[in-house]
């Protein structure tokens, strides 16, 4: 192996102590002119030979350690090997010459009589220098051999050099030019096309501009129509379902059907008699005789193989490689980009839901006396269009037509249908970071604002109607208080027979409140999707009395408020001031509560600490709203998780401690800057993780989303990011960024609910 190769500088380490180092040859060192057997030789004894050729004017001294060919010279120039001296050069001239005139008087020895200079240090061979420098040189090698430092800098590598010989410093020289080749990959991967289009794109300012004329919603829309589900693709001939132990196929729209229920047998659904009964009766009114002949009971169905085939699909669908992901995702996005945008008002705007939903079984929230009908699967005749220009409307589907095509500028929907479940109307609207809800969010919140100023009045009256000789009046201002007071919905009559029992304040039940001693109420009741409200508050002595008179003689099924509808109590606030409803009363009590709470930030402290005070603050408001939620799944092991991080972080942070003491007992500055900041890492983990395991703890039942979404003024919450150096990514995630872009553009510091 060639010294170039082995790396010159470190065989002269590896050599036994007890042998004297070999010297120096013309051309290279001991081992360049020798053959490939003769390498690893060391123990024989040397032998004559002739010199070896040369090679180019570079390798002529390149392997000799400088440590040796730099004993006379000054150590400015050995400290760029890379450049050659005169010295050096007429060296290598000399050595080149002797080796064309084919001198072969050289016994190998390196001999001062040989007319060759290769073995003759550079400072001989020109000026002589003076000796005082180069001591300091030989003692540099004999501090660095026993340690293996990294790699030097660029730096210091004039340095740490000196000792090495120059065909190892060559050897070095591709490893320099290395990150040359990879600054263009730290260039693609540094420009990210998504953030530098989300940069470049321009705020649509809107709210500085003027503002449409009351009831229109825009001036011009355009949009591609909503996007129908794929067709039923049948099961394999192998998947079936079977009927009392024996296969059964079935025809596709059974199929289909049967298939629904088996994709929820891994649901408490299944377990429902409710459910079970309306899935049976919309199953059957698909099937075909000879099907409705056969299947007859439910329980005797299997769905279990059909249900194996799902869960094969879902498997291998997130089992794709990573081309098949590249490919679906690429799909999405031209889907997205043809259905997922439309033009308003000559802005390209995001479409919420530009997905028709696909058939399946109705769940509902709660206890829905219609959980299990079969959704059915839309058609084009359902559904109706709202364009700007009616001539442009999108086509449908081939072979088909559209229920009805018109241009409302009253209205933000682009499509319209109504589901068969309920009889509901359903829509495709914009996405709620289009300016369009923007606009509707600003409204809302500054109706809310204008509240503040005749809140005082409203009260005054209420409480004076608390007395009322009317029963009516009495009954207003009680549910009028309690609308205030606990920021209950208005509610709404509800068919029991075919909704959800849930309620509101002017539908409360007899069944529904009870006074309890020291003047309080208990509410238990269902409010919207079915989220149990159970509450005891304290109420001032007129309304405790007139909820005694409320309840005389009625038995609990009775209306508590049977004199008072909403639409009357509507009606009501509207005198009070315009656009007053109850959800006003009920945007305008969270966002009151949210600016209160908020005093109570820490000034001085962390980021975390000062998000843990938001958090709490958000938290008394969706208490105030009713914004429960059951504890997630996971939640004992997230909490279990922050038990062990801690437990790690404090066995870290002891032993962290003692090196810290140990480096300070030594005296030792450097340890004891590495453990100071060591010790100073661990205890801010440590505080992070104790606060994070503290507000998840306390919302672990708490939906903060809900009201930060749609009660609280988004405005409150930009201020207050600004006023505390908060950023505002904390509080905001990326969609709700977007969505309150108009409230992070235009609030300023000092806004005031």
């Amino acid at each position: 192996m060639d010294v170039d190769e082995a790396g010159g500088g470190a065989a002269a380490e590896s050599a036994p102590p007890s042998e004297p180092a070999p010297e120096p040859q013309p051309n290279g060192s001991e081992s360049n002119g020798r053959r490939p057997d003769d390498q690893n030789e060391s123990d024989r004894p040397a032998k004559k030979m002739k010199p070896a050729p040369p090679a180019d004017d570079d390798d002529s001294d390149d392997d000799v350690p400088l440590s040796l060919v730099k004993a006379k010279s000054p150590p400015k120039k050995a400290q760029s090997p890379p450049k050659k001296s005169p010295a050096r050069a007429a060296a290598v001239a000399a050595a080149s010459a002797m080796a064309a005139d084919g001198d072969d008087s050289d016994d190998g020895g390196g001999n001062d009589d040989d007319d060759s200079d290769d073995d003759v240090p550079l400072g001989k061979l020109s000026v002589k220098l003076p000796k005082s420098k180069p001591k300091k040189e030989k003692a540099k090698p004999e501090k660095r051999k026993p340690t293996k430092r990294p790699p030097p800098s660029d730096d210091e590598e004039s340095e740490s050099d000196d000792d090495v010989p120059i065909s190892q410093i060559k050897k070095k020289t591709p490893k320099k030019a290395a990150p040359k080749e990879k600054k263009p990959k730290k260039e693609k991967a540094e420009a990210k096309p998504k953030k530098e289009k989300k940069e470049e794109e321009p705020v649509y300012k809107w709210w500085e501009e003027e503002e449409l004329p009351d009831g229109q919603k825009w001036r011009t829309l355009e949009h591609r129509g909503p996007m129908f589900p794929p067709e039923y693709e049948p099961l394999p001939k192998t998947v079936q379902l079977r009927y009392d132990g024996e296969p059964f196929p079935l025809e596709p729209a059974s199929e289909e059907i049967a298939g629904f229920y088996a994709q929820m047998l891994r649901t408490d659904y299944p377990a429902k008699k409710v459910f079970n009964n309306n899935f049976m009766r919309c199953w059957r009114e698909a099937m075909t005789k000879d099907e409705k002949a056969k299947i007859k009971d439910l329980t005797k169905c299997d769905f279990t193989r059909m249900q194996a085939h799902y869960d094969s699909l879902s498997e291998a669908r997130k089992a794709a490689t990573k081309e098949e992901k590249a490919a679906r995702k690429e799909k999405e996005e031209k889907i997205r980009e043809e259905y997922g945008f439309a033009m308003l008002d000559g802005h390209k705007q995001k479409v919420g839901n530009f997905r028709l939903e696909p058939p399946g079984l109705f769940r509902g929230r709660g206890e829905h006396p219609k959980m299990g009908v079969l959704k059915k699967r839309l058609q084009p005749e359902d559904i109706a269009i709202n364009i700007g220009d009616v001539s442009k409307a999108p086509p449908p589907p081939p072979g088909h037509k559209w229920k009805e095509v018109k241009s409302d500028n009253t209205v933000t929907w682009m499509a319209s249908w109504i589901e068969n479940v309920q009889g509901q109307s359903k829509y495709i609207m914009f996405n709620p970071e289009s300016y369009l809800k923007g606009r509707n969010d600003l409204k809302k919140y500054e109706l809310a604002r204008d509240l503040k100023k005749h809140i005082e009045k409203i009260r005054r009256d209420y409480t004076t109607d608390l007395k009322n000789k009317i029963t009516l009046d009495r009954q207003r201002a009680t549910a009028l208080y309690f609308i205030d007071k606990l920021a209950l919905r208005a509610g709404g009559e509800k068919d029991t027979d075919e909704e959800a029992d849930t309620v509101g304040c002017c539908n409360l039940r007899v069944e529904h409140v009870q006074c309890m001693d020291d003047l309080k109420i208990q509410f238990d009741f269902l409010g919207k999707d079915s989220i149990q409200y159970l509450n005891t508050v304290a109420v001032s002595p007129q309304v405790y009395k007139n909820v005694q008179i409320f309840c005389r003689g009625k038995d609990p099924g009775d209306d508590l408020f049977d004199r008072l509808t909403v639409p009357m109590l509507n009606s009501y606030l509207k005198t009070l001031m315009p656009g007053l409803t109850a959800k006003v009363f009920r945007t305008y009590n969270a966002s009151t509560c949210l600016q209160d709470q908020l005093v109570n930030t820490p000034v001085d402290g962390t980021v975390e600490e000062k998000m843990l005070a938001y958090n709490k603050a958000n938290k008394e408001v969706a208490i105030l709203c009713n914004h429960q939620r059951a504890a997630p799944k996971g939640h004992g092991d997230q909490v279990e998780k922050l038990d062990e991080a801690l437990a790690t972080i404090k066995t870290e942070l002891k032993a962290a401690k003692r090196e810290f003491k140990s480096a300070q007992a030594e005296k030792d500055q450097k340890g004891m800057l590495k453990w100071k900041k060591k010790v100073e890492t661990l205890k801010t983990r440590m505080h992070k993780k104790d606060i994070a395991k503290q507000t998840k703890e306390e919302l672990k039942t708490i939906a903060l989303g809900t009201s930060k979404l749609n009660y609280l003024d988004p405005r409150i919450s930009v201020s207050w990011s600004m006023k505390h150096d908060v950023p505002i990514e904390k509080v905001y995630n990326t969609t709700q960024r977007a969505k309150f872009r108009w409230a992070i553009e235009m609030t300023k510091e000092d806004f005031v609910f």
